[in-house]
């Protein structure tokens, strides 16, 4: 029962938007591959390490593939084509193409049936193990089990994996539920993966398979010793985005940041690049389980959280369709928002509540991510400390699902051991001392709260049924998100995408999509 009186109506009209808006961009997406695409593909049939200069090998054998003129057909198609034609493994291949012994689209063609039944193999074989993660998460669930929601995630940055691990298995003895281990700045422009552990980041730690293999073994081995399953989150955006998805459901990650329009608007990553991008690699995700965490919460840094509420539940509604496209449940959708209000705003609280109680009824089986308070967050650390605490009421009122714990000490450094045992405390003791508020508790007919979260889902609705007639491209280009304006042939990548020709194929969308259990 709404708590709000929200119009179903206009809820209805938002999601039919959507889901045509999703629908519209995705005839451009199935038509298109990217290079990150094909290395990921490359990466799930067992090609890894790296060649004498360090250059990644699904690097090497997509370059290979693109110079050749190949990139249309996919790397699923020259490298099973290879396989025939040598008897060689994908790895075999890779590494003969580094060496200059192979150029992969060269070879004699096969028989396309042939190429097909030995791809198919390998891919069976990687999808397998993904399932068996799955698996596995879900045996530690059901044995020791997990903290309640609204789940406490903290962040360890320091740069090197090892002190990261540290961190983060005090912050588990502390008590927090998620540890995202943030990626060195710059990393999501990279266009290709790091390669092995390691020991040198600013403002976070390389996203590798190497590091993430180490995080999971920590957390596995500390989650054992409090009696609950932490959960492992890092971000597969930027021009790697499904590849970090791939090493992550190979890993067992449990959470990913996951959303083209973040990259677009904060990292001028080219628009239809990572739209091609994010549809696989929210595929892999939705397919190893992976909760995605959305980056609406990114638009109130550069806009007004009171003028632009609108745009993060219109981009709410897109993500959610975008997402089921993709295969993943809503169960899975961590979908964002944050606590940005200006505190000088009067009943800003208020506003605050109106906007997270009306993402939690009309996602009602979204796991919900709400952000802290970071824009208005200054070097006075006590009234920071009291933000996030009136954060952490709205959290619990409004039953989110995935807490970002904020720091009394944002935006003065990265987190100290101290700073983040009193974000889980303060945390810890307001939701233990308001964990049934929000069932106890209605809203006055009329008031300031309903009044407000009618008026956002009006405006998200205008908003909804413009970008349906317009096209998402155009919004983008227009500015409409965050007040950032990007273009469809500008920021990076774009030279990364390819338009498939009739012979193109991927064996896990089949087998990830349509052999889901």
């Amino acid at each position: 029962m709404s708590k709000l009186n929200l119009d179903q109506s206009l809820i209805e009209s938002c999601r039919n938007a959507a889901k045509n808006i999703a629908s519209e961009t995705q005839k451009f997406i199935d038509e298109h591959t990217t290079t990150a695409t094909e290395r990921t593909i490359t990466r799930l049939l067992g090609v890894d390490g790296v060649d004498e200069i360090e250059k990644p090998l699904p690097n090497v054998i997509v370059d290979n593939i693109k110079e050749g003129g190949g990139l249309e057909r996919g790397a699923a198609y020259w490298i099973g084509n290879a396989m025939v034609q040598t008897g060689l493994t994908p790895q075999e291949v890779a590494e003969k193409v580094a060496l200059g012994e192979i150029d992969i689209t060269r070879l004699p063609a096969s028989d396309e049936g042939k190429i097909k039944e030995t791809i198919y193999k390998i891919a069976e074989e990687t999808v397998f193990k993904i399932k068996e993660n799955r698996n596995k998460r879900q045996h530690y669930l059901n044995t020791i089990g997990e903290g309640e929601k609204p789940y406490l995630y903290v962040i360890v940055a320091t740069g090197n994996i090892y002190e990261d691990i540290v961190q983060a298995k005090a912050a588990a003895r502390q008590g927090a539920d998620v540890v995202a281990v943030i990626r060195t700045t710059g990393q999501s422009l990279l266009d290709y993966v790091p390669y092995g552990p390691t020991t040198e980041g600013f403002g976070g730690t390389y996203a590798t398979q190497e590091n993430f293999r180490l995080m999971r073994e920590a957390l596995d081995e500390v989650g054992e010793e409090v009696g609950r399953y932490i959960r492992l989150c890092n971000y597969c955006s930027g021009l790697c985005m499904p590849e970090i998805a791939a090493m992550g459901a190979i890993e067992r990650l449990d959470m990913m940041l996951n959303d083209a329009l973040y990259g677009i608007l904060f990292r001028d990553i080219n628009m239809q690049r990572t739209l091609i991008d994010q549809y696989f690699s929210r595929m892999i995700n939705g397919f190893a389980g992976i909760i995605i965490n959305t980056g609406e919460d990114n638009y109130l840094t550069t806009d007004d959280a009171v003028e632009a509420a609108h745009t993060v539940l219109a981009s709410q509604f897109i993500n959610e369709q975008f997402a089921l496209k993709a295969g993943i449940p809503e169960e899975q959708m961590g979908l964002g928002h944050a606590f940005e209000m200006d505190p000088d705003v009067e009943n800003g609280f208020l506003l605050e509540l109106a906007q997270a109680q009306m993402a939690r009824e009309i996602f009602p089986n979204a796991p919900l991510k709400y952000m802290p308070p970071t824009k208005f967050m200054t070097g006075n650390i006590l009234k920071g400390h009291v933000q996030n605490a009136m954060f952490n009421m709205v959290s619990i009122m409004t039953n989110q699902g995935i807490q970002l714990l904020g720091m009394l000490t944002e935006a003065i450094h990265t987190p100290h051991l101290q700073d983040r045992y009193l974000s889980i405390e303060n945390a810890k003791y307001v939701f233990n001392n308001a964990r049934s508020l929000g069932e106890e508790i209605e809203f006055k007919k009329d008031g300031i709260i309903q009044n407000r979260a009618q008026e956002v889902l009006q405006n998200a609705e205008k908003l909804l049924t413009q970008i349906e007639k317009e096209g998402l491209f155009k919004t983008i280009e227009e500015g409409k998100f965050g007040g950032v304006k990007r273009t469809p042939t500008g920021g990076k990548g774009l030279d990364g995408v390819a338009k498939k020709d009739s012979g193109y194929f991927n064996p896990f969308v089949e087998l990830m999509l349509g052999g889901r259990e």
